[in-house]
């Protein structure tokens, strides 16, 4: 670790060109043994290949490596972290689902437990395909098969929930971006001005045909039921236009057509509804699919609003690879600090602070050693954490409750 620290940081030092000049091309290291440094594992089909094979992946980690923020060295402890908050005036916090699972709701992406790793029973070749539009579009039933696991119960929020909260009561708090759909943001009270999000949410849904949109409970007992919810509109409609057709001859024959039909023993009732009725729209939560694009709310107050008053970026509980969501932390200014808080880390963004651990844990820790009173009902009140640098690294804390 220690030496791929050092080669990243001869590259930032020296350049590209004269950065390969004194090593690969040196021949004081190949570039295959080079890649891990920047984060590729060389692949086994180039296994025994000559080491300008490697060369065109080295250019691409060389790129990509150069293309990251650079860390503030001055911020490395928890303690750096909490006077950040304790001074920041405007901090922007980004958010996945890794703040809700406590509360019982699967994250996305986590191996085993994650609601990805449940769906190969739908035969998708990508699970990600259970949030395609085009696929919604084609079949909802197999959004809707999934939908109860994910959808909000109550007005529960977890303590991360709480500390964003927190920030916002003590006037920190610029924006808060979530890419969760669960909007359990609103029952912890973030202000709808203080909340961007991201992907929609189930506050809300609508007909993909007519566009009627309702409040997000109305649908709620037939996902629970496992029915596709319609559109009671459409519905409606549907009921107006399929009228006994009888009614309308007898208004526009003078009844002839109604004593006609009076004595016509082959009738039947389908002669009574018209054809041509379109069928009832599916409803829709408005949670934004791929393939659909992001509220332009997103875009207007990140570029319009947020990039020139933010002095603190914390990411919570999110591993960063949706876009554009995962490119908001590389477009706001370098030179403000950025902190990230998730279980697990991430490579691609050279964070000031990680803080591993559970989510409610770290952010517990935080209020206390700041002195904010961070009350929740998940926070024992003589929970003890303990915090320990991980190997090979100067700004990555492991935090774990005391038995």
């Amino acid at each position: 670790l220690e030496e791929a620290v050092a080669f990243r940081q001869q590259l930032r030092t020296l350049g590209p060109e004269e950065f390969c000049a004194r090593t690969v091309e040196a021949g004081t290291i190949t570039a295959k043994k080079l890649l891990p440094c920047f984060g590729i594992k060389p692949p086994p089909f180039l296994e025994g290949a000559p080491d300008d094979a490697y060369y065109n992946l080295l250019s691409l980690a060389i790129s990509r490596e150069l293309s990251k923020r650079v860390k503030l060295q001055q911020y490395n402890s928890v303690d750096d972290a909490v006077e950040l908050i304790k001074k920041a005036k405007n901090i922007i916090v980004l958010t996945g689902a890794g703040i809700s699972t406590s509360l019982g709701i699967p994250d996305f992406r986590s191996k085993d437990i994650g609601l990805y790793s449940k769906l190969e029973h739908l035969g998708l070749s990508d699970p990600q395909e259970v949030f395609d539009i085009h696929i919604f579009r084609e079949d909802p039933t197999i959004f809707y098969s999934i939908a109860k696991d994910i959808l909000p119960s109550g007005d529960r929020f977890s303590p991360t929930h709480a500390f964003i909260h927190l920030l916002q009561q003590k006037g920190k708090l610029l924006t808060n971006y979530s890419q969760n759909i669960d909007n359990i943001e609103a029952s912890a009270g973030i202000l709808p001005e203080k909340l961007i999000q991201c992907h929609g949410s189930f506050s809300t849904a609508s007909c993909l045909e007519c566009k009627y949109q309702v409040p997000g409970e109305t649908i709620f007992p037939d996902i629970r039921a496992g029915r596709i919810p319609s559109c009671d509109r459409c519905t409606a409609r549907q009921r107006a236009l399929r009228a006994p057709t009888a009614m309308k001859r007898k208004r526009s024959n003078n009844g002839q057509d109604k004593k006609k039909r009076r004595f016509d023993t082959d009738s039947d009732d389908e002669d009574d509804y018209d054809d041509n009725v379109p069928e009832a729209g599916v409803m829709k939560p408005d949670i934004t699919f791929f393939g659909e694009p992001l509220p332009d709310r997103f875009s207007e107050r990140l570029t319009n609003h947020d990039k020139n008053l933010v002095d603190l970026v914390i990411v919570i509980g999110t591993s960063l690879k949706v876009a554009p969501v995962s490119e908001v932390v590389p477009y706001l200014p370098a030179h403000i600090p950025q902190m990230y808080i998730s279980r697990t880390p991430v490579s691609h963004v050279n964070f000031d602070v990680d803080m591993l651990g559970d989510c409610d844990i770290v952010v517990a820790e935080l209020c206390r050693r700041a002195g904010w009173d961070l009350k929740h009902e998940m926070v024992p009140e003589d929970q003890e954490v303990e915090v320990v640098v991980q190997e090979g690294f100067t700004s990555r804390h492991i935090f774990t409750v005391k038995k």
